[in-house]
């Protein structure tokens, strides 16, 4: 038995590996049969060039198994296997890569690609193991070799039996302590479960005995214990198959069995790309939204494989944050990976691939709105909101992608209608998109601001969205067509009775107003008689670019800046109420307060506006009654 040491830098390396480079221990196993499919393919590689070989796939298997009693796991596999150099070579030089060579070496073009790049991956053993043994007869050689370790102290190599080509790893599974179980390593549950998540594409059955109890043959009360060899792994991934094989149930089982969600998908989109890079994609747009999704809880991201092994269980850099609601994955063989295959370099292939995710999923839900409406707005109830968050977030670069898939209810349509829509059914003399903002389509239709517009037949788009105004706000204009507000101070209309209402701003009406105005002092910003309002006698209208609607949802905010609308409260001078107010302003100055504190409160409320002081009103309407 030969005793060997490490490299000064090796040492080095694999403390650094135990400690700090995989962010989960459970990574090991999936690191483990990785390299176990590494050495199967390369069987597959030799056969391609030697004659005197074959290869048949169903004869190759990995096989892993848990040894409770003596804190033994298994991993076998029945590929090239180590000579003794290689062992020293691959093993003993922490990080050379002996899949890494070999794939320079052989540079296949069939599909097949080795899986390991770094050679790093086996050394995750040692984070679960005290003592890895790795026993290994190379194809083609007379004799076996064992390889142990028991961490940066050095190896061992020596001579052993073993009738089959292929590779066996043993690790001695650690004690546990305190604040770590390693037990679970052994549990035959929980390495089914880890297998499943990372390595249930690797296109050789993984094998593991799976005991259990069952009724005896004729009899419902005598029950048995039993060992079956499963295959643990489904092998052939559904996004390398041929769309054509592929029917919409296929799809919906995979999106249960990766546990996208609860419920069904609502389209899935399949993508096969060859070009600068290579990827292949499943995603989902679900039917339903999350509980946790607007929460801060929620963690966007799709599962990215590469080769078909897991490296990312959400990896957010593959999906904008607009698109966050889409659930699936991405494989792709052309990304740069970091030394623990665990974490992506931040390169061009995989902000490649975003982008082009991006457009993707855009163009589907285009065809969505275009071909199948209803199934649209159904997600469009779920999702839309988002999709405005969009608009207004990251000063509003991602507006151009979204502005088309936004939909708001319609005064006229009374239904769900696109900005396209709308603008082409907009009258020639008609300036501006119209809209409205309040807590349901039912309050706003009632509001007194809209009767103007409603009066021209123009149309309203109702905003009862948080984002709603904000996400407009940014928006700014469609297609050259800016929006306004129904409260805004200026409408763009040239009312017919413009000449009459000046007037009523002039002479004695203007004292009115003033007097009005210093009452409500700090309260409104001006006071003045009203263009828009018909059969209402009082409303709140605003100058400047923050709304009512806007004040409501910035007060709401935890870091609450005290941002205020500036309001004006516009009287109509056509109203009867009108007429009392000019009087009392003329005999009675106590009743003029009154009136102007009573018809002030009455724009709060029809806003939805909470009352500065509720018992002051209450008493007003009883000196009122009185």
């Amino acid at each position: 038995m030969e005793k060997m040491q490490f490299k000064a830098e090796s040492k080095r390396l694999l403390e650094m590996m135990i400690n700090s480079i995989y962010s989960q221990k459970e990574i090991f196993l999936r690191e483990l049969i990785s390299n176990a499919s590494d050495a199967i393919d390369k069987i597959y590689y030799r056969a391609l060039t030697d004659e005197s070989l074959t290869f048949d796939q169903d004869s190759y298997y990995i096989k892993v198994s848990p040894d409770k009693n003596n804190r033994i796991l298994r991993i076998m596999d029945a590929g090239i296997g180590m000579t003794k150099e290689e062992l020293e070579n691959n093993l003993g030089v922490i990080a050379k890569s002996g899949s890494l060579s070999f794939k320079n070496e052989t540079e296949a073009k069939d599909g097949h690609d080795i899986i390991g790049q770094f050679g790093v991956g086996f050394y995750s053993a040692f984070m679960v193991a005290d003592v890895v043994t790795v026993i290994s007869k190379a194809l083609g050689s007379e004799t076996a070799y064992k390889w142990e370790s028991a961490g940066a102290d050095g190896y061992t190599i020596e001579p052993y039996e073993k009738e089959s080509v292929g590779t066996e790893i043993l690790l001695k599974i650690k004690e546990n302590i305190e604040e770590e179980s390693y037990d679970e390593y052994l549990e035959e549950y929980r390495l089914k479960a880890i297998i499943k998540k990372y390595s249930d594409f690797i296109r050789y059955p993984i094998k593991m005995d799976i005991s259990g109890r069952r009724p005896k043959e004729g009899s419902e009360d005598d029950f048995e214990d039993y060992t079956e060899e499963q295959v643990i792994n489904s092998m052939v991934p559904i996004w390398r198959k041929n769309k054509n094989e592929l029917t919409p149930e296929d799809y919906e089982n995979f999106y249960n069995e990766k546990h996208y969600g609860f419920d069904k998908p609502l389209k899935h989109i399949h993508i096969n790309v060859d070009g600068a890079v290579r990827y292949n994609a499943i995603l989902f747009i679900p039917e339903k939204i999350p509980f946790d999704y607007y929460t801060q809880e929620f963690e966007k991201g799709l599962e990215l494989y590469s080769n078909g092994v897991l490296i990312m269980n959400k990896c957010a850099d593959l999906l904008p944050d607009h698109f966050s609601f889409v659930k699936g994955m991405v494989d792709s063989d052309d990304l740069s990976l970091n030394i623990s295959r665990e974490i992506l370099q931040h390169d061009r292939q995989l902000k490649l691939i975003a982008k082009n995710i991006s457009k993707k999923i855009k163009s589907e839900l285009q065809s969505l709105l275009k071909n199948e409406r209803d199934r649209y707005e159904e997600f469009y109830k779920s999702f839309g909101r988002q999709l405005k968050f969009g608009v207004y977030s990251d000063f509003g670069a991602n507006k151009e992608t979204l502005q088309d898939l936004l939909l708001f209810y319609s005064s006229k349509e009374k239904k769900l209608v696109t900005l396209d829509e709308y603008v082409s059914r907009m009258p020639e003399e008609q300036k501006y998109i119209y809209y409205a903002s309040g807590e349901s389509n039912e309050r706003i239709e009632k509001l007194p601001q809209t009767e103007m517009v409603a009066e021209k037949g123009f149309e309203i788009l109702y905003f009862t969205d948080d984002i709603d105004e904000f996400a407009i706000k940014m928006l700014m204009a469609y297609i050259d067509k800016q929006f306004k507000s129904v409260s805004s101070g200026d409408l763009g209309i040239e009312a017919e009775d413009k000449d009459s209402n000046d007037q009523a701003d002039q002479g004695e009406n203007k004292e009115l107003f003033e007097y009005m105005k210093n009452i409500l002092a700090g309260k409104v910003k001006d006071v003045r008689a009203s263009k828009r309002l018909r059969s209402h006698p009082v409303c709140l209208a605003t100058d400047g670019e923050v709304t009512i609607e806007m004040e409501k949802v910035l007060q709401a905010m935890p870091n609450n800046q005290n941002i205020q609308a500036e309001k004006v409260l516009e009287i109509n001078p056509n109203h009867e109420v009108f007429n009392s107010l000019k009087e009392s302003f003329k005999n009675d100055k106590d009743k003029a307060n009154l009136y102007t504190s009573l018809l002030y409160n009455q724009a709060l409320l029809i806003e939805g506006l909470p009352l500065q002081d509720p018992v002051e009103f209450t008493n007003d309407i009883c000196k009122i009654m009185v």
